[in-house]
């Protein structure tokens, strides 16, 4: 079953004004009917010139939410330690690519290669490749990584990077790619669409007939008013990913939110501003997410011919990968008031009652690697 979303300030009591994009697909819905719930996130995250990641800047105390990396440098640095052993593991190959999947503002990477520089082969090694199609974000990343210890490229897709041993990490990626949504009636499953209100003039969620091969994995039976989510994008990069590592060396971290097995559950949720956010409301201006089905990727991964291990709490893998040790570090001969930022800090990415139990790490492997570090068998 689908856990809980995370806590939000309250959404705006009144209606937002309406977007170029909204009245965009306002128009479109008129001429040729409503649309799926995916193709609404496509345009409301992607559209190249209205698109959430294309027009706003959506990340940090300014931006509309946080993530683990930009709230504690530890994480960054954990998770750079865990790709050099990860670059051990595969046999310290002499030329490797690293991937990151949805770079974020660069932060991510900026703190992987810092800790990573306590081996500089492994930095000699590698050749840094930024999956990202925003140009926004492409510029912030920039400004962060001019300096970087490693050759940095950037590309617009996952099959433009280079074959050959490979280590990919993805923090937050998968919750934005696109879902469709179901919803089980009267007369059975029905697609759940983005079409208009009574008014004509805004968007409003409805149903359609849904074709059987649609519901991929849905049960056969479920209450009424119950929905069901399929993130197809999710599980065909899971799948292209879990190809590449059965050709070539590697492995792959992904870090979301979302819940170990199938369930029922609507996960659809929008934030603007650090509060929620009505999902069909100004498309454009805020971030829209789904929880990630890890039951599902892992599948397509086997599907692939590669290995997964977990997932694992995000809590619980930072834990095992010397989080505490860290903490201790960086905190002595520190004032006070630093220290307790940087306690906080990591106190919020693993608690269980923050950051630590909603997000989880799965591991997608080349087979025969033995098990990753923090997510050995307990």
């Amino acid at each position: 079953m689908t856990t809980a979303p995370p806590e939000r300030k309250s959404a705006p009591a009144d209606p937002p004004p309406s977007t170029a994009l909204e009245r965009r697909l306002v128009e479109l819905i008129r001429a040729h009917g409503p649309i799926s719930v995916a193709d609404y996130m496509s345009d409301a995250l992607f559209h190249p010139n209205d698109g959430y990641y294309m027009s706003q800047s959506p990340i940090g105390a300014r931006g509309d939410f946080t993530t683990a990396p930009e709230v504690s440098q530890i994480f960054g640095e954990l998770i750079g330690l865990w790709i050099v052993q990860s670059w051990i593991d595969i046999g310290a190959p002499d030329a490797f690519t690293l991937v990151e999947l949805g770079p974020g503002r660069g932060v991510l990477m900026r703190d992987i290669l810092r800790a990573a520089s306590l081996k500089p082969e492994f930095l000699k090694a590698a050749n840094v490749q930024l999956v990202e199609t925003s140009g926004r974000m492409r510029h912030e990343q920039q400004k962060r990584l001019k300096d970087a210890a490693a050759p940095v490229s950037w590309k617009d897709a996952f099959d433009e990077t280079d074959d050959g041993p490979i280590l990919i990490v993805a923090n937050e990626l998968f919750d934005c790619l696109p879902i469709r949504q179901f919803e089980m009636t009267e007369d059975g499953w029905r697609e759940r669409m983005v079409s208009l209100d009574d008014s004509g003039e805004r968007l409003a969620f409805s149903t359609a007939f849904a074709p059987p091969l649609a519901l991929s994995g849905a049960p056969a039976e479920a209450p009424a008013g119950s929905i069901y989510e399929w993130g197809a994008p999710g599980e065909d990069l899971a799948e292209e990913i879990g190809g590449r590592l059965a050709e070539n060396k590697g492995r792959a971290l992904i870090i979301d939110y979302g819940h170990v097995r199938a369930g029922l559950g609507d996960t659809l949720q929008a934030v603007k501003g650090h509060r929620a956010w009505p999902p069909l409301a100004a498309p454009g201006l805020a971030d829209i997410t789904a929880h990630v089905n890890f039951d599902r990727l892992i599948e397509r991964a086997f599907d692939a011919g590669a290995a997964a291990f977990g997932p694992v709490a995000q809590g619980t893998l930072l834990d095992r990968l010397g989080l505490a040790m860290r903490v201790e570090r960086l905190s002595a001969g520190k004032p006070q008031d630093v220290a307790d930022t940087i306690q906080s800090g990591a106190f919020r990415i693993a608690a269980a009652s923050e950051m630590g139990e909603l997000f989880r790490a799965l591991c997608i492997s080349s087979p025969g690697l033995p098990a990753p570090p923090g997510f050995e068998p307990a």
